[in-house]
């Protein structure tokens, strides 16, 4: 019986021997710092609007933590289009705006110009 006793104790003295030297050696398994979270790695334009040359221009960085590459492209495309179709739309409202304004045509559809170009509730 005194032999399983010695036996067992060595074997988890070596497990345990093993297991430190293992961890000296591989250390807690974390090899990058964390992420920063306090700073963007991308920069856009904080004096104007955004626009689809700036989300084009944009570059990250690829890391080991990070999204699929495609997806991000994907979307970033997605944003492109839609910042392209924005800028197309306040575009054609100004030019209609402007081109009412050059005719004389009241904003407001209920309402009927009067003499000197004001408008008047119908």
């Amino acid at each position: 019986m005194l032999s399983f006793v010695v036996f067992v104790l060595a074997v988890l003295l070596v497990g345990g021997v093993l297991f430190l030297v293992a961890s000296l050696l591989l250390g807690r398994g974390e090899s990058q710092p964390p992420a920063d979270t306090d700073r963007s790695p991308v920069e856009l334009p904080e004096d104007r609007a955004v626009t689809a040359a700036d989300v084009h221009a944009l570059r990250m960085t690829v890391t080991v933590r990070g999204y699929r590459m495609a997806e991000v492209d994907w979307l970033l495309d997605q944003l492109a289009r839609a910042l392209d179709d924005r800028d197309a739309e306040i575009a054609d409202l100004r030019a209609e705006l402007a081109a009412r304004a050059e005719q004389d045509i009241p904003t407001d559809p209920g309402a009927e110009p009067t003499e000197r170009g004001a408008t008047r509730d119908a």
